[in-house]
């Protein structure tokens, strides 16, 4: 039986915070960094930064962002799923794009490390494609950059 994964737009605060904490902790043991300081510049009461949550049950069990990189480019932000394969992570990403469409958005855009190739792996089955580095991103060799046409 498949349960039913549920998405709330919610912000990045303290009721979600053990998700948000979770997933710092997953990057750090993984990678040597959290993440935390791509998602310092949040904007609560602009309608083009949305924060998602995922439930099972009642159980946090993802988030995802989206933030405005210019009038039409979103960026995706602190993509995580607690559990693999249950496709939390793809139901998370599909409720993001359709928000990024509906709010102007005509591309997404994010960055993971090349290292992480779980992610990598799920954003091409996404139909993302590699660009090239952008942003802070542009010389790093660590990092792997991804975009995606929402048009």
């Amino acid at each position: 039986m498949t349960e039913t994964i549920s998405i709330k737009i919610t912000n990045p605060n303290e009721k979600v915070a053990a998700i948000i904490d979770e997933l710092s902790a997953n990057l750090y043991l993984r990678f040597g960094s959290d993440g935390k300081n791509s998602f310092t510049d949040w904007q609560q009461n602009n309608s083009k930064y949305v924060f998602v949550v995922a439930e099972i049950k009642n159980e946090i069990v993802g988030c995802g962002a989206i933030r405005p990189i210019s009038e039409t480019v979103g960026e995706v932000k602190r993509m995580y799923s607690k559990y693999p394969r249950k496709k939390i992570g793809k139901t998370i990403l599909a409720f993001l794009e359709d928000i990024a469409s509906k709010s102007g958005y005509e591309e997404l855009i994010l960055e993971t490390r090349i290292k992480n190739t779980e992610a990598t792996q799920f954003y091409e089955k996404q139909n993302y494609k590699v660009i090239p580095n952008y942003g802070k991103y542009k010389d790093r060799p660590e990092a792997i950059c991804f975009g995606k046409s929402l048009k």
